[in-house]
């Protein structure tokens, strides 16, 4: 009786537990009901990461496809209609402008694309690019590159001993203007110039796009594909059908390198050369109006060939640190870039030309650097250009040694030259490098895994590399490419031009190393723009990364420390085309070959043309119309205007002679070179 006393005692506790356990299992069904009456309405309960991935990009390309609709359906006049509303009245274009004034086509045209702004196809592949005959691998959309992109790779590459084609592989240059009117939908290269042109007459039959496959050495253009014996042809072909009215030729970027080449193969004998004696110049060209020209070379291609990398690269790599070098997923891209453009003999013929005599030494540059800030506009500020706000700055005189194109640490790059104690590099011991075992590094080869721990610190410890000591440290880091290279560029001053061996093909793109022809009618022009901070050196480190990877990297931790610096990001900018710094694209003619010098014996008259950096106002003038960059100075205005003027029959006197807004006559005087 006690012990049942005792349970009766305690059914409150009993009572409480029960509440909770009924309370509980009330609250599943609940649950239960809200998910089965979800799943009877077909739904989920909650997104996973991926539905809100697939709904995100579901409505951007609605949105997309929605917007393309409006704008095809619309008329073609409200575009412009809008644009003029808003900013007023648009300009003529050039060409509608000079119709007006009566100008017609007169010499027929010759175009020559640069590196990378000519479009490359299949013509034969391996089983990975079935599909693919005849399909652009480089220029138009780039399907490709995000579809299967190491067989892209692999067929873009060129053999690492011939660097001519990889067996199984042909991929060939686009023919036609359109092999380089657009280098992609919407990103005009010579179509601007050529509508333009064909305002005032000019039709297919009097323009011609000399396109070549811009990946090879210039020589092994026309072994392999008898480039150079077309355009001979074509421009031979041009001439005598349009009333022996001679070509104005318009080579732009790395194409001015390449005509440069050809003038001189035309003349050389056969079977080295085409065979077209020392007056074919002057009985065919009127005029070589060279845009952006990198007649002495640029830094950039010695960063590319170097670390793959120039400014754009190394500003990613600073907001993104290891995403370029990182193993996930493969991409590796910066070692894939290096692969692939170490077979493409092309980029080693604009590494800077002339050594320190050019580029200046470890304690000068022939350059005025400047440090800019803003200020008032003035009509008559000769040194004043408009910053991306639209903003006047002005620029003052900075010093900076422009002339250590490499320095390994910020301080390095500014100590003076007696204090740096450099141990040479030139008879390092290469090796100590375990990549050899590592079947991962054999995957994407680069000349760096035979180079070795020993080799990579020697490079370092060397500390500083000015122009002529560039050409030994490729040398050293990269041997296999700089052997195929040297067979067909070459980067010096001639003593002597007189020299027989001066007849080889790998003088000929070197306008210090060859002479001009003899056509004392025919003009040169060098055509670029100012105004853009160019690179013009670097600060480089060395990279953190395991053994496999790139052992350099630009250091993009170094700064001026302050508004308007030079250096911003591990790079020494000066002024230039945002490619081309003005000394290399205007040396030449300001000096070099103004007048007779021994590289213009007959006195071709030369003409500097400055087109001074304007950015577009507004989103709704595009790329602009006042351009200096490099490849949109294509589209600027005052620049088409001299070009047509000249086809329809002007001279460089009747355009006004040169027009210059940068100090390059100030700084050709500074080179000392024989003449």
């Amino acid at each position: 009786m006690a012990m049942l006393r005792r349970r009766k005692a305690s059914p409150p506790a009993d009572d409480h537990s029960s509440a909770s356990a009924v309370g509980t299992s009330l609250k599943e069904e609940v649950g239960e009901k809200k998910q089965a009456k979800a799943a009877a309405k077909g739904g989920k309960g909650r997104w996973s990461c991926l539905d809100n991935c697939c709904w995100l990009v579901g409505v951007i390309c609605s949105v997309w496809w929605l917007l393309l609709l409006s704008y095809k359906a619309m008329p073609s006049s409200l575009p412009q209609y809008v644009t003029e509303a808003i900013t007023g009245p648009l300009p003529d274009p050039p060409g509608v402008k000079l119709q007006k004034e009566g100008l017609r086509a007169k010499h027929p045209v010759v175009f020559v694309p640069g590196i990378v702004t000519g479009g490359l196809e299949l013509w034969e592949g391996h089983q990975c690019a079935d599909g693919l005959f005849r399909k652009r691998l480089w220029g138009g959309t780039f399907g490709e590159v995000y579809k299967r992109p190491l067989c892209w790779v692999e067929h873009m590459s060129l053999d690492n001993e011939t660097g001519l084609d990889p067996p199984g592989i042909r991929v060939r240059s686009v023919s036609g203007l359109v092999a380089a009117d657009y280098f992609a939908p919407g990103y005009f290269v010579w179509a601007v110039l050529i509508a333009n042109l064909a305002r005032i007459g000019y039709e297919e039959k009097t323009m011609y796009m000399a396109a070549y496959d811009w990946r090879m050495s210039f020589q092994n253009t026309e072994v392999r594909d008898r480039t150079l014996s077309r355009i001979k042809s074509n421009i031979e072909l041009m001439v005598s059908t349009n009333g022996g009215r001679k070509v104005v030729v318009i080579p732009h970027s790395m194409g001015v390198l390449y005509f440069l080449h050809f003038m001189k193969w035309v003349e050389a004998p056969a079977p080295v050369g085409g065979g077209g004696g020392p007056s074919w110049c002057a009985e065919h060209i009127k005029a070589v109006m060279n845009i952006g020209g990198p007649f002495l070379g640029v830094p950039k291609a010695v960063s590319s060939l170097f670390s793959a990398e120039a400014k754009d690269v190394a500003v990613a790599r600073a907001i993104a640190p290891g995403v370029l070098d990182s193993d996930f997923l493969g991409l590796q891209t910066l070692r894939h870039v290096m692969r692939l453009t170490r077979t493409w003999d092309s980029i080693m013929s604009m590494i800077p030309k002339g050594g320190d005599t050019i580029w200046g030494g470890l304690d000068w540059s022939p350059e005025e650097s400047y440090e800019c800030s803003p200020k008032k506009q003035k009509n008559n500020d000769s040194h004043a250009s408009s910053n991306g706000d639209g903003a006047m700055v002005e620029c003052q005189s900075q010093s900076v040694n422009y002339g250590r194109i490499i320095s390994f640490g910020k301080d390095i790059a500014e100590t003076p030259s007696a204090k740096i104690e450099q141990n040479d590099f030139r008879d390092a011991v290469k090796g100590n490098n375990v990549a050899h075992s590592n079947v991962s590094c054999r995957e994407i080869w680069t000349e760096y895994h035979e180079l070795g721990w020993a080799g990579i610190k020697a490079v370092a410890d060397y500390k500083v590399y000015t122009a002529s000591s560039l050409i030994d440290l490729l040398n050293f880091v990269a041997p296999k490419m700089m052997q195929r290279g040297s067979a067909h560029f070459s980067h010096g001053i001639a003593e002597d031009l007189d020299d027989p061996k001066y007849m080889h093909h790998k003088y000929w793109s070197n306008p210090l190393e060859t002479k001009l022809p003899n056509a004392p009618d025919m003009e040169i022009y060098s055509l670029y723009g100012v105004g853009i901070p160019t690179e013009r050196a670097y600060v480089y480190k060395l990279s953190p990364s395991a053994e496999c990877y790139i052992p350099f990297q630009i250091d993009s931790s170094a700064n001026g420390g302050h508004v308007g610096s030079n250096l911003q990001g591990g790079i020494y900018l000066a002024n230039g085309d945002e490619t081309v710094p003005v000394l290399s694209a205007g040396y030449m003619c300001a000096k070099g070959w103004r007048g007779k010098t021994r590289f213009n014996p007959s006195g071709i008259k030369t003409y500097i043309r400055e087109y001074d950096h304007a950015p577009p106002a507004n989103i709704l003038e595009g790329r602009g119309t006042q351009s200096g960059a490099h490849v949109d100075i294509m589209g600027n205005f005052a620049l088409i205007e001299d070009i047509i003027k000249v086809a329809a029959g002007a001279s460089g006197e009747e355009l006004g002679g040169d027009q210059v807004y940068s100090d390059i006559f100030k700084w050709s005087e500074k080179i000392n070179l024989h003449l």
